[in-house]
């Protein structure tokens, strides 16, 4: 890896001359350098990842396949050398596709790519039929009189905005159940919705949508961003009628659960880290989440491999049903409630597979000159430092709402949501040294959580240790 003798060079530069540390020992800090080194040389991240998307395929929450992935998890953490293996299960609301399709009527016949969203109700069996309104965003559609499109197919044309970090996402997403709920509101027959995504392939993008209380429920899917294109090329030229059949099923509660596994420490607190299982049924997975997945099980599989026993417990999650509801996360902060307050930290790997270049916290004030000492642990890696506002990936904020610290190792997202959700989402997309960086990332980080001195909350009104 040519990315590897960088680092190595770096570190021979670096390793000398660092700074006396205060919270980070010497040797903690040594022994994470190594982990770095170790995990750029290795495949166990890329070989997780692999293993899960071949074995298992695409996961949806609450399925048989979902189910499947469970025991995979289960043998994979055996098979690893982890402790304490084991599966807490958790019932949640399914939701599948059977048959999506839809095709321009007039003027000019033609089938349209589209995806059910989930969560969606289904049209009668024979479709919907009606004219297309369309909107240009999504607070177009808000500002619509409330009548007028009676009897007619919403449609929301809403761009999403390419960036890094992924921002251009929480603004493009508010159509997917908005549309539906705005159109239910003016009496249409069906929503249809320019993909959430960034990419232009003709690869309709899903995800989960929820309907308000009270509103009238309409069949709800997603065009490719080709498709979108086209349909709105024809609206310019005149009336258009559009013909859609969603056959979609809700049939009620199924079983689900979070695969946890763990390296015991000296001490019953908790460093936290994980990813989830289940994914959409269009690809297989392998960027959201097998990525995180192969992420995090490979970090704490290096850590594993130095023989060291850390001082606070190491306990990696695969979470369950993340997709459509974060029901896995929401389980684990319950069923864990009497010992949130010993997990020291926790973060989730979400965001794809590419290089992490930000180390953000959500720290207490009085504990960031400890971040400080992780990022320039992680420096040579390429990544900087970031702010106190992280999330720690969807599956930590219930956790995290609850007062647990939590860290986002933030990757490249520029073209995360050309794959997000749809049948592109493969293997394929995944650079195994961009993996390794992450494992890397992760591994020294992870270590240095467990063994650092002090924590990262708030110290206790009364309190006599200071900043300490």
């Amino acid at each position: 890896m040519r990315f590897a003798a960088v680092i190595a060079l770096a570190f021979g530069l670096t390793l000398g001359s660092a700074l006396a540390q205060d919270y980070v020992s010497e040797e903690i800090e040594r022994q994470a350098r190594a982990l770095i080194a170790k995990s750029l040389e290795s495949s166990v991240g890329y070989d997780v990842i692999e293993s899960l998307t071949t074995e298992v395929g695409p996961r949806l929450a609450g399925s048989e396949a979902e189910a499947r992935a469970r025991a995979w998890g289960v043998a994979k953490f055996k098979q690893l050398g982890f402790k304490n293996v084991r599966v807490e299960t958790f019932n949640m609301p399914y939701w599948e596709r059977n048959y999506e399709d839809a095709e321009i009527v007039s003027p000019f016949p033609q089938k349209l790519t589209v995806t059910a969203l989930g969560g969606s109700v289904a049209t009668p069996v024979e479709g919907v039929q009606g004219e297309v309104v369309r909107f240009e965003t999504m607070q177009d559609l808000r500002d619509a009189p409330l009548t007028g499109i009676e009897g007619k197919i919403v449609f929301v044309d809403e761009y999403m905005t390419r960036t890094q970090d992924g921002s251009g996402y929480g603004v493009a997403v508010q159509k997917r159940s908005g549309a539906a709920n705005e159109a239910g509101k003016r009496g249409a027959i069906a929503a249809l919705i320019r993909s959430v995504g960034t990419d232009s392939h003709r690869n309709p993008h899903t995800g989960q949508m929820r309907y308000e209380e009270g509103v009238a429920k309409v069949p709800t899917a997603a065009l490719s961003a080709p498709d979108a294109d086209q349909l709105q090329r024809a609206l310019s030229r005149g009336a258009v009628t559009l013909w859609l059949a969603l056959d979609v099923e809700s049939p009620g509660e199924r079983r689900s659960g979070n695969v946890l596994a763990e390296i015991p420490g000296r001490t019953d607190e908790i460093v936290l880290i994980g990813g989830h299982l289940d994914s959409w049924d269009l690809g297989t997975g392998a960027i959201d989440d097998g990525a995180g997945i192969g992420i995090t099980v490979g970090a704490a599989k290096m850590i594993m491999e130095m023989g060291k026993k850390p001082e606070r417990t190491i306990r990696v999650v695969m979470f369950g049903s993340e997709e459509t509801g974060l029901w896995g996360a929401r389980a684990y902060a319950a069923q864990h409630a009497d010992e949130l307050d010993k997990h020291i930290v926790g973060a989730e790997s979400d965001f794809g597979a590419g290089r992490i270049y930000r180390f953000e916290t959500k720290f207490a004030e009085g504990k960031l000159d400890r971040a400080a000492e992780m990022q320039r642990v992680l420096a040579p890696l390429g990544i900087g430092p970031g702010p106190n506002t992280a999330s720690g990936g969807p599956d930590m904020i219930p956790a995290a709402a609850a007062g647990m610290p939590v860290v986002t190792l933030k990757q490249n997202g520029w073209d995360y949501f050309d794959l997000h959700h749809t049948p592109d989402d493969t293997l394929d997309k995944i650079d195994p040294d961009d993996i390794a960086q992450n494992v890397a990332a992760y591994a020294a980080f992870v270590w240095m959580a467990a063994n650092i001195e002090g924590d990262f909350r708030a110290e206790a009104e009364g309190s006599d240790q200071g900043s300490d």
